[in-house]
């Protein structure tokens, strides 16, 4: 049975999982409204990421004995002024969840509780994963600016995800 402050801790990234789902499909719809296919992909698949590991969260609580508590969910930003700005937004985000996930293993660490220790690995490997794979994108909408043929060149990169 899991303690009932590491359950509040769990349940809390579990709505932080599930805004990371939803602020991902909100950038995913703003680059399809602002044609940006490949990118509207991308970010779509972000998405459905995220929620895979809200299910695992919740999925990890049920096996422990915890109970799930499901609590709303914050609107996120629905236009970005940019390609650069989303793609910084997310970078920042996953930065942000980085923290909560090291917080979190910090506090199963305190709490001698060695299987949620375990569980987290996983995240913690997953987040190095995910800023490795923004930093980069960061980094080349930087050296590109405004440049429509590049922007349109790495949309369509971008796209190839999950193809």
């Amino acid at each position: 049975m899991i303690n009932k402050g590491m359950e509040k801790a769990l349940n809390g990234q579990i709505n932080a999982e599930l805004y990371s789902f939803y602020l991902y499909l909100a950038m995913s719809v703003h680059f399809q409204q602002t044609n940006f296919a490949g990118l509207a992909g991308w970010m779509r698949a972000q998405a459905q990421e995220e929620m895979g590991h809200a299910m695992k969260f919740i999925d990890y609580l049920h096996e422990r004995g915890g109970a799930v508590t499901l609590t709303a969910i914050d609107q996120p930003k629905g236009e970005w002024p940019s390609v650069l700005a989303a793609f910084e937004a997310a970078y920042g985000h996953e930065k942000s969840i980085t923290k909560r996930i090291n917080d979190l293993m910090d506090k199963a660490i305190a709490a001698k509780d060695h299987a949620t220790a375990n569980f987290l690995q996983w995240f913690v490997k997953e987040q190095v994963e995910e800023e490795a794979v923004l930093d980069p994108i960061v980094m080349r909408l930087q050296a590109i600016g405004d440049h429509p043929g590049a922007l349109y060149y790495l949309d369509h990169q971008l796209g190839k995800r999950g193809a």
